[in-house]
């Protein structure tokens, strides 16, 4: 009876981990349709569901992803009126190095790994149909290659050194745990297959996707998305000349509008309601404010603090920690609940641009990338040093402010990245800063129990 019981758990961790069932959620059928279902001959309109729901899965992360790793980063604290948890964890007062439970993190690895288990359904999707051209084929699994790449990022880069799974076909039978450096290959890779077959997809797209891919709703628009988030695994990859490659065929543009980029939407129910808003100047004890180092270290006239930067009529006050934690600032970027989050936008473009030029000493052209942003800031140019380091630290000083908390963790990784997690501002509330994630629970219940 034990060892029974105790294979049920296993089983159950695993059903956790893999969300095997959610990914065909989006899928409006009374009858609840299995998986063979949709990967036999499917139809044109179980093609749409499988990608609406692909898209729809794809935005799960960005609360816990946000909200946490903004905090690991001291972006923003995260107070939660209801339980002390978030303070106590996130900002390390409960635990100096995170465990295999540590708290409230789990939606920006599950969340990820059903989007790619969505991928892999549609993917088979369309591969045993009948009901597309072999272009059309091209076009939507381009697609879902698109979304797996970017997907797989987000565990990789908060795990780090403790690495991910990148083979998880088979939920029973996933493939192993890859290092880092293995899983931004990994990842590169699956964004050059869905660069090709993009580029191999025609000139229209055989579904339709939400608003938040307007300007990008065609093949080649789409392409130019993989491009830019490859760009992105390129500057981590430290591969400088493959990012300016990539950005050559993304929408980058040193002097356009720096908020151009695809965005994950939100609205009333069916749908979910933008997680990070909230009205301005009200009494909240739940959510995010505005890490006081933010409104210290801005500079003069920078729009950026102003635009993105609510100044409260009374601050917001957490006790639930081992101190006190009061901001007076909240998060003023998004008009309503249904607020678009854009995960992607020519702003990091250019910043990328300038990083990869700086460090492959294209002085001039980074200098220019660093005043097409304080530009856009209302700040004057640039006139520091221009040396490798010097240019580094503007560079980071300005992905600080025009990425400030946006879902890719920005400001935690690119200090790691720099080996400068020791500038992350931790006095104020006595906590440490993290290196990395651990494998969560289910994951090691899982390799243990395969192991016996």
């Amino acid at each position: 009876m034990k060892t029974k019981n105790k294979i049920s758990t296993y089983l159950f961790l695993a059903g956790l981990l893999f969300v095997s069932s959610c990914e065909l959620q989006n899928i409006p059928d009374s009858n609840n349709p299995s998986v063979s279902s949709v990967t036999s001959n499917a139809t044109i309109g179980q093609l749409q569901n499988l990608v609406t729901g692909l898209e729809s899965q794809s935005k799960a992360y960005v609360s816990a992803a946000a909200n946490a790793f903004g905090t690991f980063g001291r972006e923003i604290w995260y107070f939660n009126g209801s339980d002390p948890r978030n303070v106590q964890y996130w900002t390390g007062q409960a635990e100096a190095v995170p465990s295999s439970t540590f708290y409230g993190v789990d939606a920006a690895y599950t969340g990820p790994y059903s989007a790619i288990k969505q991928a892999n359904v549609l993917i088979s999707a369309v591969k045993n149909t009948s009901s597309v051209t072999g272009t059309q084929k091209n076009a939507i699994i381009g697609f879902a290659k698109t979304i797996q790449g970017y997907q797989y990022l987000i565990p990789a880069n908060s795990l780090y050194e403790n690495g991910i799974r990148i083979d998880v076909s088979d939920p029973l039978n996933p493939g192993p745990f890859v290092s880092y450096t293995d899983a931004l290959k990994a990842i590169k890779g699956v964004l050059d297959q869905g660069d090709s077959l993009l580029s191999a997809g025609g000139t229209t797209l055989p579904f339709t996707l939400t608003s938040g891919y307007d300007g990008f709703n065609t093949p080649a628009g789409l392409k130019k998305v993989n491009r830019a988030l490859a760009a992105r695994v390129a500057i981590y990859q430290k591969d400088w000349q493959g990012a300016l490659v990539a950005l050559a065929q993304s929408f980058f543009d040193l002097n356009g509008d720096v908020n151009i980029g695809p965005a994950h939407v939100y609205g009333s129910a069916p749908d979910t309601y933008n997680p990070l808003y909230h009205v301005l100047d009200a009494s909240y004890n739940s959510g995010a404010v505005v890490h006081p180092s933010l409104i210290e270290d801005a500079l003069p006239g920078d729009s950026r603090v102003t635009s993105k930067f609510f100044h409260r009529t009374t601050p917001l006050v957490s006790t639930a920690g081992k101190v006190p934690l009061s901001s007076q600032y909240q998060d003023k970027r998004w008009a309503d609940q249904t607020s678009p989050i854009k995960f992607i936008r020519n702003e990091e473009l250019i910043l990328i641009y300038a990083e990869a030029s700086a460090q492959l000493n294209h002085t001039d052209d980074a200098v220019s990338a660093i005043n097409a942003i304080r530009s856009s800031a209302n700040l004057a140019p640039y006139t520091g040093a221009t040396d490798l380091n010097s240019l580094i630290t503007e560079i980071l000083f300005q992905r600080r402010y025009s990425l400030w908390f946006e879902p890719g963790a920005h400001r935690w990784v690119d200090l790691r990245r720099y080996n400068r997690l020791n500038e992350i501002p931790v006095a104020s509330d006595d906590g440490v800063v993290f290196t990395q994630l651990a494998k969560p629970a289910s994951e090691v219940n899982w390799d243990k129990f395969k192991g016996q």
